[in-house]
């Protein structure tokens, strides 16, 4: 068929994908990714690192880099460790703190016309810190042995549990690698908890809510379940978790993972649930460093059902629309070097990727690594 690729659905032609978890399109422009490229070449972090670095403020016994003279020395710990940012995004708000919306110089008293609408601002309050994984410098999450990433998917639902019960949002996310704007390169995440829902959940909170009023069902069940049975955008399906590059995705080698049965939260997960996220983790890490043979910068993070009191076991009351997935958004396009980056039309028209998400897929998937035993703890 003219305009589509040979042996499948999908068309070679330029064309738009909708995406239905934010309500917005994609441009999908196959093939673009071969045009010459002279322009920036991105390198990636370097493979060989120090098990400790006596100059990282994360590793175990240092001190952070912290502003002013009373700097604080992490404890000697053996496992994951949480502090406080010391340079957070988000604070609690003391009792007395206001903001005022002001007409602006030169626009006199009463006179402001339509300034109350259009130069609003309003108080936030949050808190924010740093998760390290765990206290070598040179093991990431796909270098860990089981019971380190085991304690790792604790940590986030420990985090998502504890603080889900203050606030509206909980943030949890990695960047990993310079590439990706890392301010270390000792394995860590963060977790940025807010009195009020971010742009991103709150499109999906509403996509997913209108979804359930009109089918009765999850959004994301019935994706996982279309995409389990498509197969060619599957990187990796182990029963109970998917892999999936979104047939809607932006990024290059932008993955989503999701549990198959309906699961609100993080704090949802069950034993099984947990144990198989383990390992999915690893074989999607995996194939991810395996690509292009670098370890492969991305930003990811967790989208569950919002709070306050929305991290229990039992799934929060009103969310039953939410499926919880996590996403990673990779930058790297054709090698280790030669990055996407959302400038030009991105910016100014609306998303756009260079390969179709079932090419995409097909690169990852070739890179999943066979079934063996388990990784030494």
């Amino acid at each position: 068929m003219s305009g589509t690729a040979r042996g499948s659905g999908v068309p070679s032609t330029p064309h738009r994908r909708f995406d239905p978890l934010r309500g917005r399109w994609v441009l999908v422009s196959a093939g673009r990714d071969r045009r010459p490229w002279s322009g920036e070449s991105q390198a990636v972090s370097p493979a060989a690192v120090a098990r400790h670095d006596p100059e990282c403020g994360l590793c175990p016994g240092n001190l952070r880099a912290a502003a002013g003279l009373d700097r604080i020395r992490n404890p000697d710990y053996a496992g994951p460790y949480v502090f406080a940012n010391d340079f957070p995004a988000l604070r609690p708000l003391l009792p007395d703190e206001r903001l005022e919306v002001r007409a602006g110089p030169g626009i006199p008293p009463g006179r402001a016309g339509g300034a109350e609408e259009l130069l609003r601002a309003e108080p936030e309050a949050g808190v924010c810190r740093v998760l390290c994984f765990g206290p070598r410098h040179d093991r990431h999450l796909a270098a860990m042995g089981d019971g380190e990433l085991a304690a790792v998917v604790d940590l986030w639902i420990g985090q998502a549990a504890e603080l889900g019960r203050v606030w509206r949002w909980v943030q949890i996310f990695e960047n990993r690698g310079a590439a990706m704007g890392a301010s270390s390169p000792h394995p860590h995440g963060q977790v940025w908890a807010s009195a009020s829902l971010p742009d991103e959940p709150a499109a999906e909170d509403v996509r997913q809510r209108d979804y359930l009023s009109r089918h009765g069902r999850r959004l994301l069940v019935d994706y996982a379940g279309i995409e389990r049975a498509a197969g060619e955008r599957v990187v990796a399906d182990n029963g109970e978790w998917l892999a999936v590059v979104p047939y809607w995705a932006v990024w290059p080698f932008e993955t989503m993972l999701v549990p198959v049965r309906p699961v609100a939260s993080l704090p949802e997960l069950d034993g099984p649930l947990r144990v198989s996220l383990v390992g999915m983790l690893r074989t999607l890490l995996t194939a991810y460093d395996a690509l292009f043979g670098v370890p492969f910068p991305y930003s990811m993070g967790w989208h569950g059902a919002p709070g306050p009191a929305g991290a229990t076991v039992a799934a929060p009351a009103g969310a039953g629309h939410w499926q919880l997935h996590a996403h990673f958004y990779p930058p790297l396009l054709r090698s280790p070097t030669v990055r996407k980056f959302l400038v030009g039309y991105e910016m100014l028209a609306g998303a756009q990727r260079d390969i179709t998400p079932e090419q995409a897929a097909a690169m990852l998937r070739a890179h999943v690594p066979a079934a063996g035993p388990d990784r030494v703890r």
